[in-house]
């Protein structure tokens, strides 16, 4: 009998330095991109907390992280690898630590059950949204009276109609008011947006709005804040959505821009005009430098020194500053800002100023100032766009291609199209993703849309503005303010042109979670490695994709209270319970469930059978057919025919509890069940169940909302 004799040690020794002499050679190729990827690490640790549902999780890959360091350290032998495998565990167990400890440090109060109080309060924000015909007040120093809570938020949100506004209304003021008030709410269903891990962050503790007229008892100005002054006045140059256009660029205030504009502007892929980031900041910064420079080179002495260029630097960062301060502080801002000021550091000490290292540089401040930005659409959007479009000229082929050379003017306003259209495509391709993820929806034309909209917002409308603000110094900027009206009419003539184009938008359910990570690994890899391995990227790119597509749509959607429901009917329309549903509810449950079509009533569909209290429907999926029953009104059914009705059903869902004997077949949804569910995506045909509330998950928002749920009567 033959026997194999076992490889030596010195053939896995051979081997194991073989690996090694190969990964060093790699990264020793790719040694000036390594810094790039320490913010990714970080943010890696950071995603991994909020993706691990408790703190054996958390504590797991910290140590994990740790371990791997010190592992590394020890085995690494001053290579290359060593430390490039022990600062990146470094930095994950870092963002593990740092997202950890803000969370704690973020606790707060957090409101039990809705009630209706009376308080007097500290107005520490006040966010005009005339669009809405309202008033958002951040409240902080809370004095309850009648009735006062067990467990009294520090901080709340409150909207109040305008008519109930108080004339004087401003940030410290002391106010007081009646207002109903709720805990801040969870996701409705799986994938839709989480206002209670924002609210956390924020140390808010309740939402709510006013119950007639604010009082103000002391505090009170005429004074208007800066910002406030100045968006009224912009408004009150241009109606319509055009003055709030006009005042979101200047001031960062998008409250007074009509929804179908804001749906128009986001449909066609320019919503990110009207949050004030990289984009404005740029504009700001590089027209006073364009100003500056010229008014300073007029002194010939100074022209002479060389000097001209730092000091018009030193304006724009002042000019950074100051314009961030205008628009309100905001993180996507700040974190413009931030990228800003390297910038001009750079230019100032005669180095390369747009690089991924600035990108990096900029990622890795804002992580470890706002570990929490790392989960909100803002921050995935404005880094995905600058990298996708610094790493697209750093390749060493669009460079051939769209270098300076000499030639005539045809040959380089055609070169300089393409240029524009291929960072378009590259953005809009770096963007998508992110998209679908977070609004479930994809654009088509966004890139064609920005070739014309991101010019004439950098190059038209904002000077225009600019200079009509300024000559109202000497009340003559009607004519500036009539040109920059009829720019901003373009503007949004192109946003609705196309948003209405067919195919503008495509409506896509929820993408799986680690779907969106391979892609965003996959687009990591492609977008920061410069050697041959770049290439391998496109797999996991391709993985998540077509997971993603293959993700079918879910057949029923019910929301975390039971009044809403939408089943996907045999004909493929969305179909919603309660035909009185909000636009909220509307949106959310569309986007959830993938529908480009507007949601029917159930009660009209051929498949389904309503009363005033009740809703059968019959769901097709492939072989087997499914009955689901809702409640649809407050009142109750007769116990009997509830039960009967329960036991010829598969699925039963209601927003009150239900009789112990109404056991469907397979599914029962009533208060209690969706109390510790929360909201619930089902797919009949993989008999998959999605909830909003994983279990276990000791987040500590989520943890807050529990005790709310459980308190409730």
């Amino acid at each position: 009998m033959a026997t194999t004799a076992a490889q030596p040690p010195s053939t896995h020794l051979s081997a194991l330095q073989t690996a090694r002499a190969w990964l060093e050679s790699r990264l020793d190729a790719e040694r000036d991109q390594l810094p790039l990827w320490l913010p990714v690490m970080l943010g890696a640790g950071i995603s991994a907390w909020f993706v691990l549902p408790d703190s054996i999780g958390w504590r797991g890959v910290l140590l994990a992280g740790l371990a791997v360091m010190l592992f590394a350290i020890a085995l690494g032998r001053g290579g290359r690898t060593g430390r490039v495998v022990a600062i990146s565990a470094a930095a994950f167990s870092l963002g593990v630590g740092l997202i950890w400890t803000k969370a704690d440090r973020a606790a707060a109060p957090v409101l039990q059950r809705p009630i209706v109080a009376h308080l007097t309060a500290r107005v520490e924000k006040v966010d005009q949204l005339p669009a809405r015909s309202l008033v958002r007040l951040r409240l902080t120093d809370l004095q309850w009276t009648d009735p006062a809570p067990a467990n009294r938020p520090i901080r709340i949100r409150v909207n109040i109609l305008d008519r109930d506004v108080p004339a004087g209304l401003v940030p410290h003021a002391t106010v007081a008011l009646r207002a109903r008030l709720m805990p801040p709410p969870p996701p409705a269903v799986p994938g839709a947006y989480d206002f209670a891990r924002v609210a956390w962050f924020d140390g808010i503790g309740a939402t709510g709005r006013a119950l007639g007229p604010v009082r103000i008892l002391s505090g009170g100005s005429s004074n208007e804040p800066v910002r406030t002054r100045l968006s009224r006045h912009i408004q009150a140059r241009l109606s319509g959505s055009a003055g709030g256009i006009a005042a979101a660029l200047a001031t960062g205030d998008t409250g007074g821009i009509d929804e179908a504009d804001q749906e128009a502007m986001r449909a066609s892929g320019l919503a990110h005009l009207l949050s004030v980031s990289g984009l404005h900041i740029t504009a700001a910064v590089g027209l006073t430098m364009l100003l500056a420079t010229r008014l300073l080179a007029l002194n010939l002495r100074l022209a002479l020194t060389g000097r001209v260029p730092l000091l018009a630097a030193a304006l724009g960062a002042a000019a950074a500053l100051g314009y961030t301060w205008l628009t309100g502080g905001e993180v996507p801002t700040i974190r413009s800002c931030i990228a800003a000021l390297l910038v001009l550091a750079a230019m100032a000490l005669g180095r390369e100023a747009l690089t991924l290292r600035l990108v990096a540089t900029g990622a890795l401040v804002v992580l470890l100032m706002w570990p929490e930005a790392l989960a909100g659409a803002s921050f995935q959007l404005s880094f995905a766009a600058v990298t996708a479009i610094i790493a697209l000229a750093e390749h060493h082929r669009v460079r051939e291609w769209f270098g300076p050379r000499d030639e005539g003017w045809p040959r380089r306003l055609l070169r300089g199209g393409g240029s524009l259209l291929l960072t378009g495509v590259a953005v809009e391709v770096a963007l998508m993703p992110i998209a679908i993820f977070h609004f479930h929806k994809a654009g088509v034309y966004g890139a064609l849309a920005n070739i014309v909209a991101i010019p004439l917002t950098t190059f038209v409308i904002m000077p225009l503005e600019a200079l009509a603000l300024l000559v109202d110094a000497v009340s003559l900027g009607a004519p500036i303010w009539w040109l920059t009206g009829q720019a901003l009419a373009v503007l949004l003539w192109i946003a609705h042109v196309t948003a209405a184009a067919p195919g503008a938008t495509t409506a896509i359910p929820v993408m799986p979670g680690v779907a969106f990570g391979l892609i965003v690994a996959g687009g990591l890899w492609l977008a920061l490695w410069r050697t041959s391995w770049r290439p391998f990227g496109l797999l996991p790119i391709a993985v998540g994709t077509v997971w993603t597509l293959l993700t079918p749509p879910p057949d029923v959607l019910v929301t975390g209270d039971g009044r809403h429901v939408a089943l996907r009917m045999t004909d493929g329309q969305t179909a919603l319970l309660r035909e009185r549903a909000g636009d909220y509810a509307r949106d959310m449950l569309a986007e959830a469930g993938g529908a480009e079509e507007e949601l029917v009533p159930l009660s009209e569909q051929a498949h389904a059978s309503c009363t005033r209290d009740l809703c059968r429907a019959t769901l097709s999926n492939g072989d087997r057919s499914w009955r689901v029953l809702a409640t649809r009104s407050a009142y109750l059914v007769p116990i009997a025919d509830m039960i009967a009705a329960c036991r010829a059903a598969d699925i039963v869902v209601s927003d009150r509890r239900l009789p112990r004997g109404c056991n469907p077949r397979w599914l029962r949804l009533d208060r209690p069940a969706l109390e510790s569910t929360g909201g619930i995506a089902i797919t009949l045909a993989t008999g998959n169940v999605r909830t909003v509330h994983r279990p276990g998950d000791a987040h500590p928002w989520v943890s807050a909302t529990s005790t709310a749920r459980s308190e409730q009567p």
